[in-house]
């Protein structure tokens, strides 16, 4: 059964999920992309896609114990940080070069190009839903990093 979206609470393992959505519309945001660009960007940034998403799965493994596995957690945890704010940084620079010919992004199911008005909106779209999940994800893992780093404290 499913819970009303405005009764629902952040999981503290959201972290996770919120990666793993990252890295799936990183994928479908490259495929966007020229062949003649792909082959020089994809990649690369879709190997960052991947890091954040591997790095905060590592992190959720880790029950923090012990002083050891704390610093463990918190290590991955930047890690995964880390390459979320390279990955930002890369998409951005997708996104400038697919914006000066957005039509060259999304074709019909007839296989004919999108008009230019159209094409630009849903880029846009994917580009400000991506924007805002790497948003999110950069807040849930911040606030993974001070809980973690209140429980060496202890």
């Amino acid at each position: 059964m499913s819970v009303l979206l405005n009764r629902r609470v952040t999981s503290k393992a959201d972290f996770v999920n919120v990666a793993s959505e990252i890295y799936d519309d990183t994928i479908a945001f490259l495929t966007r992309l020229s062949a003649r660009y792909s082959r020089l960007m994809a990649e690369p940034i879709a190997m960052l896609a991947g890091e954040v998403e591997d790095f905060a799965e590592k992190a959720n493994s880790i029950f923090p114990s012990d002083p050891q596995r704390i610093d463990l957690r918190i290590r991955h945890l930047l890690e995964a940080r880390a390459s979320l704010m390279a990955l930002d940084v890369r998409l951005n620079k997708c996104y400038r070069i697919m914006s000066k010919n957005p039509e060259g992004c999304f074709t019909t199911s007839t296989g004919r190009t999108v008009d230019a008005r159209e094409a630009a909106e849903k880029l846009e779209a994917m580009a400000d839903n991506l924007g805002a999940k790497i948003d999110r994800e950069n807040d849930l893992l911040k606030g993974q990093i001070e809980s973690t780093s209140k429980r060496r404290k202890k």
